[in-house]
């Protein structure tokens, strides 16, 4: 059962190999004059390649015809040895220069391409992956495209090339029992060549996705380098870490192990053909039917065919090794996005910025329903805040608004028009966020404050640095506004990330406004001086303000209580408190915290 599985797994191995380099082609396109010259130049070099063995033959024979020849002839041959010998090398090496623009323009296009998609791709996707195989999978990916390219050209290519020049050469001039034996013995080193590898390539494949797996690991260990100190699991994640290389190791072995049976059955096949030419021409050289300088002809050729050929099984491995490690990128490019615009969707007709979620239903999971029926309104102008538990569904709306996913039921529309039926990239514009977990790049603080709007000249990054009462905190420090903020913004306390988050969305200027748990990580001093800036930045904007904290919402047009995924209450918060609802059990829970809270400072 495992033999039939392998055989029919194998030709749907060849089809996506086959599809791959397909695929691989538009990449070349641009450069395909070039890559025509190139391969001009190698069809020189190795005509030059395969003259070097005539020429030695003249000139072996013409020192063996006598001394009456030997001050002009030889000297004139080895002259176009020499210049052989010259040519060989300078079109090879213009090879060389000339083909580099296409190997590294195609892998920088498609490294930026890979990258473009994983961005596109729907928040669901990047919530599942993991950081440090993908990584590990683009890195190894993009180098496949110049390892195959470089295999075709620096090896596969000229090789061929070279064995139809002998070819014609042995044809041509000898008893056809030499290109007989010649390429019989090429044939049966590349037989046993490519079915060996492909019986080793199992193990590669254990080998790479071990490989992706630990560094995957590795990698998400050191982001979450707090945590594990927290609960002191260095021991958990080294064993994890190990428990995977062992598996690694293993294969490892194999594969060498196998590597060295190859290499010893290449050996084996290449000396009984070199005997076997060998042979014959000995053979010719005493009956007369050669001359010693045939001798050295076929000599010179079968070193120049069996060296490179010696290599055939590395560079068949390594092809197949690049074939499996670019398949990686290019199953990752077939993934379609979950949220994507229609073919004619038109951009956003932002007018004043009205926000409305009309009986909107959405779930993760189809068994679990997150939201139920909300509906609600958030005019121009208007501060709309969402309260509740844990779980209620609050941070989902900011993720429909978003269109991070697309609503199950009901609609979201922004100025009367479904988010579904415009694009992407004109509802984002229109939007601007202040997360609750805010997570900066390992950058500047100037770098990640001009996030918001990169083009903005350094006046307006201060004013809303100011705006988001942080530019003080930033002058302040030794290098200002060039401090490096470290890995996710791991050197900022958590209240000074979220300022900056601030920043950036302030400086981003949009008429739609979303904070999302905004001064979670705030002291109540800051808090309040935080609270003061939102509404000043709120005016004149719509504003979704997702909450925790009641105390930062009291100023709100209208407030929405949620629970399990419902609207249950809304109104301002004075109505609220009136009713004596759920939202009056909250306040009152809250202020008695806050009550214990200011009594053990004293």
């Amino acid at each position: 059962m495992a033999h039939n599985r392998q055989a029919q797994a194998r030709p749907h191995s060849d089809r996506r190999d086959w599809k791959n380099i397909r695929n691989m082609l538009p990449y070349l396109w641009g450069y395909r004059w070039r890559a025509l010259l190139a391969l001009g130049c190698l069809v020189l070099a190795k005509v030059a390649n395969v003259g070097i063995p005539v020429v030695l033959k003249g000139i072996v024979d013409g020192m063996d015809r006598g001394q009456e020849t030997l001050l002009v002839l030889p000297v004139a041959l080895l002259i176009g040895y020499g210049a052989l010998r010259v040519s060989s090398t300078l079109f090879n090496e213009l090879r060389d220069v000339i083909f580099a623009r296409v190997r590294y323009h195609a892998m920088r296009r498609l490294a930026t391409e890979v990258l473009t998609h994983l961005h596109r791709l729907s928040l669901s996707f990047h919530l599942g992956r993991q950081t440090g195989a993908i990584s590990r999978d683009l890195d190894r990916g993009t180098r496949s495209v110049s390892s195959i390219l470089n295999y075709m050209v620096f090896s596969i290519i000229p090789m061929v090339v070279e064995f139809a020049l002998v070819a014609v050469i042995l044809l041509t001039h000898y008893d056809p029992i030499f290109t007989l034996v010649t390429f019989g013995t090429v044939a049966v080193y590349i037989v046993f060549t490519f079915a060996v590898t492909e019986w080793r390539m199992d193990y590669r494949h254990t080998m790479n996705r071990l490989e992706s797996q630990s560094n995957a690991r590795a990698v998400d260990s050191l982001i979450n380098y707090e945590t594990v100190k927290y609960f002191g699991n260095e021991r958990l994640e080294l064993e994890r870490f190990d428990g995977t290389l062992d598996g690694w190791e293993e294969a490892a072995v194999k594969s060498q192990s196998s590597m060295s049976l190859l290499n010893f059955g290449q050996g084996g096949i290449i000396g009984l053909g070199v005997t076997a030419i060998m042979f014959f021409a000995a053979g010719g050289v005493v009956d007369g039917s050669m001359s010693i300088g045939d001798l050295v002809l076929v000599n010179a050729f079968l070193l120049q065919l069996f060296i490179p050929l010696n290599f055939l099984g590395m560079v068949y491995r390594q092809i197949k090794y690049s074939l499996a490690d670019m398949d990686l990128i290019f199953k990752l490019m077939e993934l379609q996005p979950e949220i994507q615009d229609r073919a004619d969707a038109p951009a956003l007709r932002l007018n004043r910025g009205e926000v409305r979620f009309r009986q909107v239903c959405f779930s993760y999971q189809a068994e679990r329903e997150i939201l139920r029926d909300v509906d609600f309104t958030i005019r121009p102008g208007e501060k709309l805040a969402v309260v509740g538990h844990s779980g209620a569904g609050k941070s989902t709306l900011s993720r429909l608004l978003f269109r991070f996913y697309d609503v199950t039921g009901g609609a979201v529309l922004v100025d009367g028009q479904d988010v579904r039926e415009v694009t992407q990239e004109s509802l984002r514009e229109a939007i601007g966020v202040v997360p609750q977990d805010t997570v900066l790049f390992n950058d500047t603080i100037y770098y990640n404050l001009a996030y918001g709007r990169p083009d903005a000249n350094r006046e307006e990054i201060e004013a809303a640095a100011g705006m988001a009462h942080i530019r003080q905190f930033i002058e302040s420090l030794p290098h200002g506004y060039q401090t490096l903020v470290g890995e996710r913004g791991l050197k900022l306390s958590g209240g000074e990330k979220q300022r900056i988050a601030i920043a950036r969305a302030i400086l981003k200027r949009p008429r739609i406004l979303i904070f999302d748990e905004a001064t979670s990580s705030l002291d109540t001093q800051t808090e309040q001086a935080i609270l003061e800036t939102m509404r000043e930045v709120a005016e004149d904007h719509t504003t979704l303000v997702i909450a925790h904290r009641l105390s930062t919402v009291v100023d709100a047009d209208q407030i929405l209580v949620m629970d399990q995924g419902r609207i249950i209450e809304r109104g301002s918060h004075r109505q609220l408190l009136a009713q004596a609802g759920v939202y009056r059990e909250m306040w009152q829970l809250q202020q008695e915290e806050r009550k214990m809270q200011v009594e053990q400072a004293v």
